[in-house]
């Protein structure tokens, strides 16, 4: 497979000479030409190389048994459906798994710590995608079985024996997940622990090892270390002072890449300090590694955006491989997929994306009995959630959070985005909280200040209409209390709704997919970004330095985003596509009213 580079952080795959002449002849008048020759030279049909190198691996037949590399394998691929909402790479995953446990029981891995944490995560990803209790069951059982070498005791409560033990616990991103999810904050303190003697371990053996031994146990360490990193910090509650710890950790590691990086080849040496001892690079599926811990760590906000231009430059060294021969490893499609995601993984950053919590506030019991909030949530993975569109907030560097109380001007201060979607009415919540008007007062205080609502309606029979109209007219937008889109069992003609390429919201065409929806009048300065059939279904209007959005359906939930809902008749719809351009839209609303503020604050 030829891969070749064609902008500072952006691969485009390109196999036909005369079109890499045309695009080195070209590169010296700019990255947008450069981009408008690439769209000419290139097939449309070509994937990106994230996606060819997902294909390459669903091709192959599940592994027979539970491995590193199986769990590298669909760690990847899990990456590779957030980025492309494939469905055929969450089947695969799933297959595997099923296969697996269909075999022997989890019980069988016992004493495998690596290998028991890679199936936990797959396990504990398809238990809150499906719902499905044998999933739990599987990941309690890892999590018990990891928990005595790990620090923690089998019935949760955190053990003296992290001080004492020798054991490294690569289980780490496993168990934060498993304690956020489930609410076993005393669990932090020791996976904590545990990394920071993973960190001790990886220096202690770089400053003594003697000339004869390996490299490769060093890298293969540290490398693994910083994705456990970049994979648990986001876990750790806000206000946890071990977030810090493990963010400086993090930020060790970038630096000391960035010193042993071969400044002609942009390759990563080990790590060895031997004196006269020569410095060679670090394999290939840790330089991989590394990539991705470094660009998802700059996309999360937690190191330097320096470190973007570190990862991209070992990661050109990467695909200038003549035949990309490992291009389906797991560590490699890890790699790739942030790569893809690296040219605006920067464009939100320092921006909060807050999702209400307040006006939907439905409640549901987990795995384990306990009470959580769900329905249009970032923390939602099954198919009423909103956790698709979180990770498209996510892919532009921003931050996304909860506000479970009413949106005060205080409570929403830090956020630049609010999203409410479909709010409760008694069938869905015996205790809703409707709209008031000090309420709609102080949310369109916040929007005049500069911040960006959103507003996802419903059809009446699932959600408040005449309420919420209390902050919608404050804006020339009016919900109108009618249900159209009506779509009985799966005869999905009727939420058919064709979008045109070359609009202010949507560049491309999409055919998007609304099922039961309202439909919105506009008055004033509001006006209709897209309609359907003579009605208005999305609306926007400026009010004060903020930006207001209104569509008449949560249209971007999972269930019609991720690729999992037959797709013999959902594949026709790309709901996922028109929601990554929306999010774009949402970006540069408050990139514009920034730039209004800065101006308004320069005339003062």
């Amino acid at each position: 497979m030829s891969i070749t580079r064609v902008l500072p952080t952006r691969l485009s795959p390109f196999d036909d000479r005369a079109g890499e002449a045309l695009v080195s002849h070209f590169k010296a008048v700019g990255p947008l030409l450069v981009c408008w020759f690439i769209a000419l030279a290139c097939p449309a049909q070509t994937k990106p190389v994230a996606e060819r190198a997902a294909d390459e691996l669903i091709a192959r037949e599940p592994a027979s048994r539970w491995t590193l590399t199986t769990g590298s394998e669909l760690d990847g691929l899990e990456a590779a459906w957030y980025n492309t909402a494939d469905g055929n790479y969450f089947r695969y995953v799933k297959r595997t798994v099923d296969d697996y446990l269909a075999k022997q029981p989890v019980e069988s891995l016992q004493g495998r710590a690596e290998e028991e944490a890679t199936l936990g995560s797959q396990v504990l990803l398809l238990n809150r995608i499906t719902l499905s209790p044998h999933y739990y069951q599987a990941a309690n059982t890892l999590r018990q079985q990891l928990a005595a070498s790990c620090g923690l005791s089998s019935t949760h409560n955190l053990a003296d024996r992290a001080d004492s033990s020798n054991t490294i616990c690569a289980a780490a991103p496993f168990l934060a997940a498993y304690a956020s999810i489930f609410h076993q904050p005393q669990d932090f303190a020791a996976i904590l622990k545990s990394l920071l003697r993973w960190h001790d371990r990886v220096e202690q053996r770089t400053e003594t090892r003697g000339p004869s031994a390996s490299p490769e146990d060093d890298d293969l360490s540290e490398a693994r270390l910083a994705v456990a990193l970049v994979d648990t910090i986001g876990y750790f509650p806000a206000q946890d002072a071990g977030r810090i710890q493990l963010n400086l950790l993090l930020n060790k590691i970038a630096a000391s890449l960035a010193r042993r990086q071969d400044g002609k080849t942009g390759a990563f040496n080990e790590t060895s300090r031997i004196p006269g001892k020569a410095r060679t690079p670090t394999s290939f599926r840790n330089t991989c590694l590394y990539v991705f811990a470094l660009l998802k760590g700059v996309r999360l906000g937690w190191i330097d955006q320096t470190y973007s231009s570190v990862a991209d430059r070992a990661w050109q060294d990467i695909v200038n491989d003549a035949e990309a021969a490992h291009s389906g490893s797991g560590e490699f499609l890890l790699a790739a997929t942030e790569a893809e995601l690296a040219p605006t993984a920067t464009l939100g950053r320092g921006n909060t994306v807050m999702i209400d919590a307040w006006f939907n506030s439905q409640l549901r019991k987990n795995a384990a009995g306990q009470t959580e909030l769900f329905h249009y949530k970032w923390s939602d993975l099954s198919d009423s959630g909103y956790s698709l569109l979180g990770h498209l907030f996510r892919s532009f560097g921003a931050a996304t959070d909860t506000l479970p109380s009413a949106p005060t001007r205080e409570n929403l201060a830090h956020a630049q985005f609010y999203l409410i979607a479909s709010p409760d009415i008694p069938v869905k919540n015996p205790d809703p909280h409707y709209m008031t008007e000090p309420d709609a007062a102080e949310v369109a205080g916040w929007v005049h200040d500069g911040g960006i609502l959103i507003l996802m309606q419903n059809d009446p029979p699932n959600a408040d209409i005449s309420h919420f109209n209390l902050l919608a007219d404050k804006f020339g937008i009016h919900f109108d209390d009618v249900l159209h889109h009506h779509i009985l069992g799966e005869h999905v003609e009727d939420g058919r709704i064709p979008v045109a390429a070359g609009g202010p919201l949507f560049h491309q065409a999409h055919t998007l997919y609304m099922k039961d929806t309202c439909a919105i009048s506009v008055h004033g300065t509001g006006k209709a970004l897209l309609t359907d059939r003579g009605d208005i279904v999305m609306a926007t209007v400026k009010y004060g330095r903020g930006t207001v959005f209104a569509a008449v359906d949560p249209w971007a939930y999972n269930e019609y985003t991720d690729g999992r809902k037959n797709p013999q008749i959902y594949n026709q719809f790309d709901n996922f596509a028109g929601a990554r351009e929306l999010v774009r839209w949402l970006m540069e609303q408050h990139t514009g009213s920034k730039s209004e503020n800065q101006k308004e604050a320069g005339s003062q």
